[in-house]
């Protein structure tokens, strides 16, 4: 019943998560209008949003709604606002996060060099992938080695945990303020437009005759 008339294919599905259709200023919008309509308190859902986009800037990639959900819980935010926050870290938006958040990491941990969000991702993809090798080599005939995962946690991950943390914690702060006026904004004119309806289906009021 709620199936599309016509199905998209895999490339479809593949290229509206990298570039949405309609464009990402179309998704913000509505993403923005979906926020405005969450059902809970303004400082509940600014809670929320500010742990999305926090946990967006961190180096957790595939988990960061996981992570987010949690610390919202923790901090009695609205789960479904950090969903919608850490829409932060998009496909178009990550590349940037990552170089800013590594470059500014190893600054601030005096360690030299710049790197490129190519060599960034791909260090991360070979991460994953000896990782993973490790974790099925326990299960298994293979042997597990972590000296390689060694120089990506320092020269790579603690730098960009560390920058993140800085820029998604400004991030953070800009949201929450910049959320709670929007959600109150529209709680308040939700509330003169239901004032208004119950008024029309009164009717309208009477004045009492005077008095002979």
């Amino acid at each position: 019943m709620f199936k599309r008339r016509n199905p998209r294919t895999y490339r479809q599905t593949l290229t509206e998560i990298v570039y949405p259709r309609g464009g990402f200023r179309r998704a913000a919008t509505y993403l923005a209008y979906r926020l405005r309509r969450l059902p809970d308190q303004p400082h509940r859902i600014a809670r929320g949003v500010a742990a999305g986009v926090f946990l967006s800037f961190s180096p957790l990639h595939g988990f960061h709604f996981i992570v987010a959900a949690v610390v919202t819980v923790l901090i009695r935010g609205n789960v479904l606002a950090a969903f919608v926050g850490t829409f932060a870290g998009n496909p178009l938006t990550t590349p940037f996060i990552a170089l800013a958040s590594v470059g500014l990491g190893r600054k601030l941990l005096g360690l030299p060099g710049e790197m490129t969000p190519q060599f960034i991702f791909g260090e991360f993809a070979h991460a994953t992938a000896e990782t993973w090798h490790n974790v099925v080599a326990w299960f298994g005939p293979g042997i597990s080695n972590w000296n390689g995962l060694a120089d990506f946690w320092h020269e790579i991950f603690l730098p960009y945990a560390a920058g993140g943390a800085v820029l998604g914690g400004i991030a953070a702060l800009l949201s929450h303020m910049a959320t709670v006026p929007l959600v109150r904004r529209y709680h308040r004119r939700r509330e003169k437009k239901m004032a208004a309806r119950i008024a029309r289906l009164r009717g309208p009021t009477r004045k009492p005759e005077a008095d002979q």
